[in-house]
């Protein structure tokens, strides 16, 4: 049967692959079981990594596709963010900054976890660095984070959307933490007042980024237009300058505690003795020097 822990271990180093025999080397460290004396058994002790590197051969070129208006587009990879690290391939990002002046790629699930986890883990092995992020956000969801029930999200409620901005502003205190400049991408609904737009607007101002509206649902490129000046505009003033959270060779355990105080404001964190374990044997397989890929549900 599907086994998603196993398939996003896969399309992770898949993505995180800068060539196929990078790939093949990769999938050879796959740790598949341990000897009775508790020593690691991997993919390439079985001589099993030439055969995966075979099935994957064909998909690790990119998918070239085009949008609705003719704009080019790679599709290629998509390791789970909750559990992976939530973005493309390393080799269609790469492609892409050969061919092009300006390069968009995402970062799934949020600032706080996408995010991180793109300038951590695949800047920080490709060797690349953004030089502008776009938050997106939308006034019914900032409402939702103020208390409001989904059914009465269409009510202009300007109190609850001011309480609701703690939690954008914790995405933009995130990427800024990280180096890079935000420009938040508010996608409109029909049912958005102009006070709660102009609200929006005023307190990203405070924080120091520029917040703009987006109808390219409705209107497609055209409704981004704006967006895209302000990206243009951060990416071409050089301000962003990528800092990684920590340093590669931070213990494993201090990695995790200043993810959790950094991006998600823990006061600490609580670890039980086969935690510790289980990370001094990592370090002890020389996996110490990894970043992390931190996994949390929706909620």
């Amino acid at each position: 049967g599907f086994d998603i822990t196993v398939a996003s271990e896969v399309m992770a180093i898949f993505c995180l692959a800068h060539n196929l025999d990078d790939l093949k080397k990769r999938l050879g460290n796959i740790v598949v079981g341990y000897t009775r004396d508790r020593k690691p058994v991997r993919a390439g002790e079985l001589k099993a990594h030439g055969a995966m590197t075979v099935l994957l051969k064909e998909a690790l070129a990119p998918n070239l596709v085009q949008t609705l208006e003719g704009t080019p587009a790679f599709i290629h990879g998509g390791p789970f963010a909750n559990i992976a690290h939530g973005c493309n391939s390393v080799l269609a990002t790469t492609t892409a900054l050969k061919l092009t002046d300006y390069v968009v790629t995402e970062a799934g699930f949020g600032a706080d976890l996408g995010g991180e986890k793109f300038m951590d883990i695949k800047c920080r092995k490709a060797g690349i660095a953004p030089d502008c992020a776009v938050l997106v956000a939308t006034i019914r969801a900032l409402k939702m984070h103020g208390g409001v029930k989904k059914e009465d999200l269409k009510q202009e409620n300007l109190k609850a959307l001011e309480a609701g901005m703690s939690n954008l502003q914790r995405h933009v205190e995130n990427i800024q933490k990280l180096g890079i400049v935000p420009v938040v991408s508010t996608n409109r609904f029909s049912a958005d007042s102009e006070a709660e737009i102009n609200l929006v607007k005023e307190k990203c101002k405070a924080l120091g980024v520029e917040a703009l509206m987006a109808d390219h649902w409705a209107m497609g490129g055209e409704g981004a237009a704006d967006v895209a000046r302000a990206v243009v505009k951060v990416c071409d003033s050089g301000k962003s300058k990528l800092k990684f959270l920590y340093a590669d060779d931070m213990p494993l355990l201090e990695k995790i505690r200043t993810i959790a105080k950094e991006i998600y404001r823990a006061k600490d964190i609580a670890v039980d003795k086969p935690v510790r374990d289980q990370l001094a044997n990592f370090e002890s397989m020389g996996y110490g020097k990894f970043p992390i890929c931190m996994a949390k549900t929706q909620y």
